[in-house]
């Protein structure tokens, strides 16, 4: 049965120009989660005591990736907007390609901090971009929601020249990231949540969706108590604006017409409790949607920076991808 899978997989690579390397080893499993925490506390002291390996960095690009930095994917008024784009070296025909979104509460981080993911879908035959985005110290919502549209319509738009296949785009975030490439993925029909930044009529939908532990419901509880989603939401509260935390929570935007989607949660996430990823898997279930969830048994935010986690994360996306 393992045979006959790999078989297909490998004649689906080349039917969909699917990398080579996504199919391969179909015979292993992931790599299994290392030990969790009982709690976040407990897991920072051994992130710090250094008993955990952190994900190693490469100090240098890749020989086979071409780096083009500060490229502007759209405007709002004089606002440049930009993202980095990294490509396989020699790239003569379409790919997929993956838009990733940095996280830091809408309000801080930069696309530079999250060129790790971008750089290996290059290396691995993917086009790849890691952007900018309007945090809320410029403009509150829907700002980034807008951006991260607008860079999918850019790439969408210049896919000739990319070598981008436009049916195969996919994007992926962490954190507000997670929750930014969430309302990409399942708002494509919103019209008043485009934005005018640019490459008008061009769609916005999106193939797939990666997902690392990002709030997929505002109107929780937890969610309206925390200071982070009344400045992405202009400083209002909930009683005043119901419909508005609503519109900015992706899981309220869910039909059957979503993307295929990959969830990495961690179950002591102190930031996105886990109900938050949950209540996600719930409705893709719910709705028929195609989706893999993998719910990491005492790990917290951010998990991904251990070198342990970023393997097993790297192996489901790898496959989920292809």
């Amino acid at each position: 049965m393992i045979r006959i899978r790999s078989k297909i997989l490998s004649v689906l690579a080349v039917l969909w120009l699917v990398p080579t390397w996504a199919v391969e080893d179909e015979t292993s499993g992931p790599p299994p989660s290392p030990p969790g925490y009982e709690t976040e506390k407990a897991l920072l002291a051994d992130f710090v005591a250094g008993k955990i390996t952190p994900v190693n960095f490469p100090a240098e690009l890749p020989e086979t990736v071409v780096e083009r930095k500060g490229i502007e994917y759209g405007k709002v008024g004089e606002r440049s907007l930009e993202l980095d784009l990294y490509s396989p070296k020699d790239l003569d025909h379409p790919v997929p390609a993956i838009i990733c979104i940095h996280g830091g509460a809408w309000q801080g981080g930069s696309r530079e901090q999250y060129k790790f993911y971008p750089i290996r879908f290059a290396k691995n035959g993917y086009v790849a971009a890691t952007i900018s985005y309007r945090l809320v110290g410029e403009a509150p919502y829907p700002a980034a929601v807008n951006d991260a549209k607008c860079a999918v319509r850019w790439m969408r738009a210049n896919a000739e020249s990319l070598h981008v296949d436009p049916d195969r785009i996919g994007v992926l975030g962490g954190s507000a990231g997670g929750h930014l490439a969430m309302m990409v993925g399942y708002s494509s029909d919103v019209p008043e949540l485009e934005g005018d930044g640019g490459h008008k009529g061009v769609s916005s939908a999106v193939q797939a969706v990666v997902n690392f532990y990002g709030p997929t419901d505002l109107t929780t509880d937890f969610a309206q108590a925390q200071g982070a989603v009344h400045k992405f939401l202009d400083g209002k509260e909930y009683e005043e604006a119901p419909d508005l935390y609503k519109q900015a929570s992706p899981l309220f935007h869910l039909d059957k017409s979503a993307p295929p989607t990959l969830t990495f949660h961690g179950t002591i996430d102190s930031v996105v409790p886990i109900d938050q990823a949950d209540s996600l898997d719930e409705k893709l279930k719910e709705l028929g949607v195609c989706h893999v969830y993998d719910r990491v048994e005492g790990w917290g935010h951010a998990m991904d920076i251990a070198q342990a986690i970023n393997d097993r994360c790297c192996y489901f996306m790898d496959r989920f991808l292809a």
